[in-house]
């Protein structure tokens, strides 16, 4: 059987003309896929029955099998099977007036930040497109019920597992089909693509128009080299001080900023000294970059703690104090282990859902 899913429409359009369909055929299925989140043909109703009943028996529209929904009130966490028996997790998340969705790239990661649990799994493989793609179709499927706004994901954040920008070519080709008017049609602002700050892949980025059109957001976690190496060991072949300057000239789409995301990790990086080091590496530049200060969110595999509230408000404070835009980002998936760091597809759990 032929999958559907992760297939441009010109790639769509070329299935069909090989199976001896109509071309137009081909966009009504693609509308149906990618529009109205639909993977039962005899649910397309516009497609006559016979058509409906040969996409039945030739063609399939997920490659991803669900396997679990955990839920709590503000976030619910996604285990999927691949076809080859891994496990991979997507976190939906309610923010105040839409959804966000953050969705995986690869099964594991080899960037092997210290505070991730993630890491501990190694890399095992990229996912395809289809397997990038199909994580979206699972959840909006699920949704695509609920009274508006919330029948639709607003925003796309790729922080799942993985490292996005190893993975270069099947996220491309996911963004394509994502901003596609014909389609999916999310807006680019509503794309975030989040990186551990490997210096070659970045520079990959810069020069590709499509991808540099999304928004960035670098996983920093440190104002210095010597903290940053600790945490992040990737920091010893990708420089503190070259990934700085390369972040100061990224050439940025008007009107965005670039997200520096820093967990905050008990007497690691949570000092006073530490946001004072980085009010004075950012406030030069504080019209192109916002800070999302990120608690650590605990894991029984890692042996770091959660600052006290008082000091994460207080090393917000220090970065306002210098003009800087300064966010906490309290974790809504912790709840369902599906938190920054936190999604690690080892547990065997019941199904539910």
């Amino acid at each position: 059987m032929e999958l559907l899913i992760g297939k441009s429409l010109q790639e769509l359009r070329n299935w069909a003309t090989e199976n001896n369909l109509e071309r137009y055929r081909a966009d009504q299925i693609y509308q149906w896929v990618y529009k109205k989140w639909e993977d039962n043909p005899w649910n397309m109703t516009n497609i006559p029955k016979d058509l409906r009943k040969w996409l039945s028996e030739n063609a399939k529209f997920h490659t991803l099998e669900r396997v679990e929904k955990v839920e709590a009130p503000d976030s619910a966490k996604y285990l999927f099977k691949t076809e080859d028996g891994h496990l991979v997790e997507t976190v939906l998340i309610r923010e105040k007036d839409h959804w966000t969705l953050c969705v995986s790239t690869q099964i594991g990661c080899n960037v092997g930040c210290k505070f991730c649990a993630t890491a501990k799994d190694g890399l095992i493989r990229n996912l395809t497109t289809a397997e990038i793609l199909d994580q979206l179709l699972w959840v909006q499927k699920d949704i695509k019920e609920l009274p508006k706004p919330w029948n639709k994901v607003r925003n796309i954040v790729f922080m799942g597992m993985g490292e996005p920008l190893a993975n270069y070519t099947n996220l491309k080709k996911a963004v394509e089909i994502l901003i596609d008017q014909r389609g999916i049609d999310i807006s680019k602002r509503r794309l975030t693509i989040s990186s551990s700050g490997i210096l070659y892949q970045l520079r990959k980025m810069a020069q590709d128009p499509l991808l540099r059109s999304v928004n960035l957001a670098i996983s920093l976690n440190a104002p210095n080299r010597e903290i940053r190496e600790e945490i992040m060991p990737i920091t010893q072949s990708n420089p503190f001080d070259e990934l700085w300057k390369f972040l100061v000239n990224y050439p940025l789409p008007e009107g965005r900023k670039i997200t520096l995301e820093y967990v905050l990790i008990k007497d690691i990086n949570d000092s006073e000294k530490c946001a004072h080091q980085l009010a004075r590496l950012v406030k030069p530049h504080r019209k192109r970059f916002k800070v999302n200060l990120i608690p650590f969110n605990p894991s029984p595999i890692l042996p770091y703690e959660r600052p006290e509230e008082e000091r994460i408000f207080k090393f917000q404070k220090i970065l306002l104090n210098h003009s800087i835009i300064a966010t906490i980002r309290w974790s809504k998936g912790q709840k369902v282990l599906g938190a920054c760091g936190q999604l690690r597809a080892k547990r065997k759990i019941p199904l539910i859902g």
